[in-house]
């Protein structure tokens, strides 16, 4: 199997969707969560690279940023961790690729601090 992976569902959707209601301080928390994870330059280019490509990615992100690769792999643990990406192993590796609901919550999230609230 290639490093490059076409299969765009390799990487199986999280067990818990985002989306839902979200009330009072947590909608802040949620965001300054993922705000967090992005708040690295190298994790900014990681997940812009998952975007462009929209496929799952295994090895070519180290070929692709100015980093070693036990950087780049910290780094994919933060943005997991905040599931803005997903990855699976495919041998001895781990593929990565978006998680497209995060990134629709993070927007929206992110929006509403730009709309006004009618409370």
């Amino acid at each position: 199997m290639s490093s490059k992976q076409s299969d765009k569902q390799c990487c199986p959707p999280a067990e818990d969707e985002f989306g839902g209601p979200v009330k009072g301080g947590e909608a802040e928390s949620e965001l300054a969560a993922m705000a967090q994870a992005l708040g690295h330059p190298i994790r900014v280019a990681i997940l812009r690279i998952l975007i462009e490509r929209q496929e799952c990615v295994c090895g070519e992100l180290v070929e692709e940023l100015p980093v070693a690769q036990s950087t780049v792999s910290q780094h994919l643990k933060k943005l997991k961790q905040a599931r803005l990406i997903r990855g699976t192993v495919d041998g001895p590796r781990v593929c990565y690729c978006i998680e497209p609901a995060a990134l629709q919550r993070f927007q929206q999230l992110f929006g509403a601090i730009l709309t006004p609230s009618e409370e």
